[in-house]
């Protein structure tokens, strides 16, 4: 059964959700909704918990389907339906609706007490622990670290993976979305919600933290691409064509975009 993505039976009210982060199916939608979509029948959700280091989070329930976003370790995830061994929810961090592996969560999703700080360690950066999993790689939630850039240069090298959001491996956006956490900022997941974020910057006032997205008319999920300014003329991104989070020039890295077809590059200061 596919997660709805352009869905004809959502009211005139609804059609400026966005089907990424909208819990709501043709059948099924989450009780927030009602009112809100059509939908056969309401339910309020079932909270769970990630219980695996990273656990894909898939647009239609076939095992095989490409990840669209993932789940670490200690994160929510909101459940609303079960078909055998697949869960379908929405990932309460970042809000991404998909569908899971039931063996991943358990019940319940109590408050966290530390969240991981190491990107080395066998749970990844962000993760939420308690008082069992605490470790010396992990700090009290709501202390935080001070720049961006800082956390996704200690992220340099990690693998790129498309649908990717943790440390141990990551597309462009994750990174910038990993980065964002780990210093206790907003971060949606997809680099058309990334390039609302902060405000505008034109490029000759770029400078290093600020966010230059490369933005593409399409039906992927990301519908563009993230990346970091690092310092005058280089940018630090999560990169397909480099296989990994990497410092490349931004010359190299817009031309390489202009002649995919993305839009002009646009800044963001957070």
């Amino acid at each position: 059964m596919q997660v709805q993505r352009t869905d004809p039976s959502l009211t005139a009210t609804a059609t400026s959700l966005d089907p990424r982060t909208t819990l709501a199916r043709p059948d099924l939608a989450e009780q927030a909704l009602e009112g809100v979509v059509r939908a056969k029948a309401f339910r309020a959700v079932r909270p769970m918990r990630c219980v695996v280091p990273v656990a894909d989070i898939q647009g239609a329930a076939g095992p095989a389907e490409a990840p669209v976003d993932q789940i670490i370790y200690g994160e929510a995830f909101d459940v609303l339906d079960v078909q055998g061994d697949r869960a379908w929810g929405k990932a309460r961090r970042d809000g991404v609706v998909g569908w899971i592996a039931r063996t991943a969560l358990e019940e319940g999703a109590p408050l966290a007490e530390a969240i991981v700080t190491s990107v080395s360690a066998e749970l990844p950066l962000n993760a939420f622990v308690g008082e069992d999993d605490k470790t010396g790689a992990s700090a009290t939630v709501g202390v935080f670290a001070a720049d961006p850039v800082d956390v996704a240069e200690r992220l340099i090298g990690v693998p790129h993976v498309l649908g990717g959001r943790s440390s141990q491996g990551t597309d462009c956006c994750g990174l910038i979305q990993q980065a964002l956490y780990a210093c206790g900022l907003a971060a949606p997941r997809y680099a058309d919600q990334q390039a609302e974020l902060g405000h505008s910057v034109d490029a000759a006032s770029a400078c290093r933290g600020d966010l230059v997205i490369w933005l593409k008319s399409d039906e992927t999920p990301w519908r563009g691409h993230s990346a970091f300014v690092l310092d005058d003329g280089r940018v630090l991104h999560a990169t397909g064509y480099r296989g990994a989070v990497a410092v490349e020039s931004f010359a190299e890295a817009a031309a390489r975009y202009a002649a995919d077809g993305f839009a002009a590059p646009i800044y963001r200061r957070l």
